[in-house]
């Protein structure tokens, strides 16, 4: 979580002002998507789905507004639903279901408020899990539920309506790999836009600014994944069309941010371990590509997921390393 303190109302009192408190614990679920429990944070997000399409915006906020319910209804700690902790994974999913599933279908919607449930009881899930090892769900629940529902989607008739599967054997990487300085530019911006799975840098720059309002050091560590994770990937030699559209460095984006300001005291060390961390994920992500590829199955945030659960493991024996 960040360390900033939220540009939010005093928390209201009384049952008459509890839409208000779900309205920003709404907001804070959409922030915490980036770590950050900040409602303005979440304003600018909502800014940023509803500038890549109106769908995507009520997508996001139906996802983050049923995982924020569903814990409501649970009983589960207000100490989490109040930081956003327990919406942010619904939010994924809804956004992810209207990306891969199309927006304009009942069902996808039908899908979306479903999935965000199910995520909720994942989160929960884990959380007991995780708790002997002090680690984060990250945005498992997320994946698993995505994961699963986007590979047995083209066997429901009612559900997939892009005709047939996705799947497809992995192969060589091919075309221009040469990255333009406007493509690279594109790039830095695409790589946030993407954990939302938005391509568009306009809105990766809005995603980018909401960073900032909520806490300036997170903004420039996202930067620096952002960047890490693009020139990473154009010095491997991967297609200069992946790396412009972020496609091999948003999980670069996630870990840096994860072990440079969020899980891990701030400092030279956490910093370069995040930018180690960035590597590795870039790496990491056109391994899970493939992997998926003969399933119709997607890499989402499962990179960042994976390395930043192995980084966090080792700090122990790091001593110049501290958890928060």
């Amino acid at each position: 979580m960040s360390r900033a303190v939220s540009w939010d109302l005093p928390e209201p009192s009384g049952a008459r002002r509890q839409p208000v408190r779900f309205g920003y614990e709404v907001l804070r679920g959409l922030a915490q998507v980036d770590f950050m429990p900040n409602a303005a944070c979440g304003l600018f997000f909502v800014a940023a789905l509803f500038a890549a399409g109106w769908r995507y915006g009520l997508a996001g906020l139906l996802g983050t507004a049923v995982g924020t319910a569903t814990a409501y209804a649970l009983g589960v700690d207000r100490a989490r639903t109040a930081a956003g902790l327990e919406g942010f994974n619904g939010c994924l999913v809804a956004v992810a279901f209207a990306v891969f599933l199309g927006p304009g279908y009942a069902s996808t919607w039908l899908m979306a408020a479903g999935g965000a449930l199910v995520a909720s009881v994942l989160t929960a899930a884990l959380v007991n899990l995780l708790r002997p090892w002090s680690m984060p769900t990250f945005t498992l629940p997320f994946c698993l539920v995505a994961s699963v529902v986007t590979v047995a989607a083209p066997g429901f008739q009612r559900v997939w309506h892009e005709g047939s599967s996705l799947s497809a054997l992995p192969r060589s990487a091919s075309g221009d790999a040469s990255l333009g300085l406007g493509d690279a530019a594109h790039a830095v911006l695409a790589n946030v836009g993407q954990i939302f799975l938005m391509p568009q840098w306009y809105v990766g720059l809005l995603f980018l600014a909401g960073i900032f309002v909520a806490d300036w050091f997170a903004g420039l560590t996202a930067c620096l994944g952002s960047v890490i994770g693009t020139a990473t990937s154009w010095a491997l030699g991967a297609p200069a069309s992946d790396v412009a559209e972020g496609l091999l460095g948003y999980n670069a984006v996630l870990v840096a941010m994860a072990l440079g300001a969020v899980f891990l005291e701030r400092g030279a060390a956490a910093l370069v371990y995040g930018v180690v961390g960035a590597v590795a994920s870039t790496v990491l992500t056109v391994a899970v590509t493939s992997f998926f590829a003969p399933f119709g199955g997607h890499t989402l945030t499962w990179p960042y997921i994976l390395t930043t659960l192995f980084f966090l493991a080792a700090v122990p024996s790091f001593p110049r390393l501290r958890r928060t």
